[in-house]
C-alpha cells in the first residue's frame, strides 16, 4: 500500500461537479452518467465505463488532490464525511480532469498507464459548506491498477 504519485489541483467545479475520464473518451454526454432516477446525484458521483463525475458541495473553486497507489490504501474513515468507490476504464495514455463546463482542450492532463482503475473518492469536510460559495470542502481521488471493473461502493454516506 504505496502512495507512487499525489498531484493537487484547484478546479472550478461549476454545476456542482467536475470530470476524471479517459482522454480519448468522446464529448460527455449526461444522461451517460447522472441517472435519471437521482441516485447518482444522491451520492454525489455519477459513474460511465471511461469517465466518472464527481459532485461538489459548492459551485466554486475546490482543492482537488489525485493519488496514485500500488493497491488499495488503507481507509481512514473517522477523517472524510463521505467515501465512494468506483471503476474507470483507461485505454489512452493520458485522464483528462475538468470542470463541468471547461474548455477541454485546456484541461488538466494526467499521464498514466492504460489500465482499469478503482477510484476511491473521498469528500472532506462537507459540513462546513454554508451555501454554494463558502466552505472548507475538499476531494481526494485514490487510484490504484485493478483487475476488472466493478460496481460503485458507497463506503460512508
Amino acid at each position: 500500500m504505496m502512495l507512487i504519485r499525489k498531484l493537487d489541483f484547484e478546479i472550478y467545479a461549476d454545476y456542482h461537479q467536475f470530470y476524471l475520464e479517459a482522454e480519448n473518451f468522446p464529448l460527455f454526454e449526461s444522461e451517460e452518467i447522472w441517472d435519471i432516477e437521482g441516485k447518482a446525484t444522491e451520492r454525489m458521483l455519477g459513474v460511465g465505463k471511461n469517465r466518472i463525475a464527481v459532485g461538489t458541495a459548492r459551485y466554486e473553486t475546490v482543492p482537488v488532490s489525485l493519488e496514485f497507489h500500488d493497491s488499495a490504501p488503507m481507509l481512514e474513515l473517522e477523517k472524510y464525511s463521505r467515501i465512494n468507490e468506483c471503476s474507470l476504464v483507461v485505454n489512452s495514455e493520458k485522464l483528462v480532469l475538468a470542470g463541468c463546463t471547461e474548455y477541454l482542450p485546456d484541461a488538466v492532463r494526467i499521464e498514466v498507464e492504460p489500465a482499469t482503475y478503482r477510484v476511491r473518492l473521498l469528500y472532506g469536510n462537507l459540513e462546513t459548506v454554508i451555501d454554494d460559495w463558502e466552505g472548507e470542502d475538499f476531494y481526494v481521488l485514490q487510484l490504484w491498477k485493478d483487475n476488472e471493473f466493478r460496481d460503485v461502493q458507497i463506503i460512508k454516506q
